[in-house]
């Protein structure tokens, strides 16, 4: 099954075809869209834009980009949020968290100490509830997997994975399924190519992140990738891409990160065979 594990199809950027793009997914063959919300403001939209998308399911977490305003009343309303949501078969993970040492503002000790307790407070609801994690790894890999440890069952997937190949063994150690989407379609990415195509097809899943990290062939030569919007249908493509690193059958590779999802995220497998997938 052709699962896009981490869409933000809540964006803006969707503001104004949101339907046609959920239309275009469906003719690619993507039959699941995972919407995962960044901050309380965007909970209620993160849920309502999963229930209008087939296949749609949604998660519920406070971004490492919005930690600076984020605080305890922040943590309360997500806790309140998924007590409220348990019972709802659409709702799959606690995410987007983690942590992100990219960005300039969030490197400070200050801003680092504050999105870690969040990431950490985040990791200890996902246990109490018996929820998988959509994880934010950016130039932050070993602190994620160091706060990861502290809370034994807890899984899911280590999203736009970048990191070493033993960092991947390690998330899988911990549970988790790696995302592939865009970046592994450039050739410039040798690590992630080569990651994507020696890893257990039983470790990754697809992804697209859109409306960001749009692939290879939406880029023109010299425009920014910033500039550029993603999509659920281009997974085809991630899907394909994939299936060419590792000279299979693109078949073979849908089945099985799609399989690969559903072990990871047991809700979304819940939902999925509700629906008679």
């Amino acid at each position: 099954m052709l699962i896009d594990t981490h869409c933000h199809l809540d964006a803006p950027e969707f503001a104004q075809d949101r339907e046609q793009v959920i239309e275009r997914a469906r003719v690619a063959g993507v039959r699941s869209i995972v919407v995962p919300s960044v901050g309380v403001f965007d909970f209620q939209a993160a849920r309502e834009t999963a229930m209008a998308a087939p296949g749609g399911v949604y998660a519920l977490g406070i971004h490492p980009l919005f930690t600076p305003e984020a605080g305890a009343v922040d943590l309360e309303a997500l806790e309140q949020e998924i007590q409220l949501r348990l019972d709802d078969p659409r709702f799959v993970a606690l995410g987007e968290i983690g942590l992100d040492y990219f960005v300039p503002e969030l490197k400070t000790e200050e801003a680092s100490r504050h999105q870690e307790w969040l990431y950490e407070a985040q990791l200890a609801m996902a246990q109490r509830y018996g929820l998988p994690v959509l994880l934010h790894v950016r130039r932050s890999q070993d602190r994620v997997l160091k706060y990861l440890r502290q809370f034994p069952g807890v899984g899911g997937i280590a999203h736009a994975f970048n990191g070493s190949e033993q960092q991947a063994q390690m998330f899988v150690r911990q549970g988790c399924a790696l995302g592939f989407g865009g970046a592994m379609t450039f050739g410039r990415a040798k690590q992630i190519r080569r990651l994507a195509q020696d890893m257990s097809l039983d470790d990754i899943v697809l992804e697209t992140d859109a409306p960001d990290l749009a692939p290879s062939w939406l880029v023109e030569p010299g425009t920014p990738l910033a500039s550029v919007r993603n999509e659920p249908a281009e997974v085809k493509g991630v899907a394909e891409s994939l299936a060419e690193l590792r000279g299979m059958d693109v078949a073979d590779v849908i089945r099985q990160t799609g399989a690969t999802a559903r072990r990871v995220l047991p809700r979304l497998d819940a939902f999925l065979s509700s629906q008679g997938y």
